[in-house]
C-alpha cells in the first residue's frame, strides 16, 4: 500500500529542546537550586502532562510552578524563560518539505502547550509547512494515547496503513503502530530520515 501521509513529531525531530535551560534560568528567581528544580520537575511531571493535555490553563500552571519552586518572577517573564528552550535540527524540514512538494500530506503531531507552541510559531515560522496540526492541548490527549493518533489519521485523510509516523520516542511509535501506522524512531544526528522513509516505500 502506498504512503499518502507523513505524521511528524516536533520536539527532537524538527526542533531540539532542553528543559534544563529553563530550570537554570528559573533557579535565578527561586528559593531552590537548579538541581532541586530539575529533581522536582522529574518527580512532578503531572503538571506538564496536565498543561500539555489542555487540562490546566497557563495562569494556573504558572502559579503552581512558582509556588512549588518559591520563584519570584512575573507571568510574562516566567513564560519568556519557559518557552525559550528550542533550537532547529538541521535537515528534517528539508526532507518533509520535499515530501509535501511530491504530494504527500503532512500532519504535525505534538505533545505541547499553548504557550510553547505560540512561541514556536513566532520564533520558527519556517516549521509551519504542515497541512494540518494535531496538538495535545487542543485534542485533550497526549502521546502515546490512542486518541491523538486517531485524530492525526482523521486529519491526514487516509487509512492508518497509508501513513508513516516519525517520533523520537519508541513508545510513541509503538502506540501508533498498534493502529496500523508505519513508524520511524528518529534520533537526531543518527537517523537518515530520507533513507528511513525510502525503506518504508516513501520516495
Amino acid at each position: 500500500m502506498s504512503v499518502k501521509a507523513v505524521l511528524s513529531d516536533l520536539g527532537r525531530v524538527i526542533l531540539h529542546f532542553d528543559n534544563h535551560i529553563f530550570y537554570r534560568k528559573l533557579a535565578g528567581h527561586a528559593s531552590l537550586s537548579y538541581e532541586e528544580i530539575a529533581r522536582l520537575a522529574f518527580d512532578h511531571g503531572e503538571l506538564v502532562r496536565l498543561f500539555d493535555g489542555g487540562r490546566m490553563e497557563p495562569r494556573a500552571f504558572y502559579g503552581r510552578v512558582t509556588a512549588r519552586t518559591g520563584a519570584a518572577i512575573g507571568y510574562d517573564a516566567f513564560f519568556a524563560i519557559y518557552n525559550d528552550i528550542f533550537s532547529p535540527i538541521p535537515g528534517t524540514l528539508d526532507v518533509l518539505g520535499g515530501l509535501k512538494a511530491a504530494g504527500l500530506r503532512l500532519v504535525l503531531v505534538s505533545n505541547t502547550d499553548p504557550m510553547r507552541f505560540g512561541f514556536i510559531k513566532r520564533r520558527f515560522p519556517e516549521i509551519l509547512i504542515f497541512n494540518d496540526y494535531v496538538l495535545s492541548y487542543e485534542v485533550g490527549a497526549i502521546k502515546p494515547d490512542r486518541a491523538i493518533y486517531e485524530e492525526a489519521i482523521r486529519k491526514a485523510g487516509c487509512r492508518p496503513d497509508e501513513a508513516v509516523f516519525v517520533d523520537d520516542i519508541a513508545e510513541n511509535v509503538a502506540a501508533a503502530g498498534a493502529l496500523g501506522i508505519k513508524g520511524i524512531v528518529f534520533k537526531a544526528g543518527e537517523t537518515d530520515l530520507a533513507a528511513a522513509l525510502r525503506a518504508l516505500g516513501v520516495e
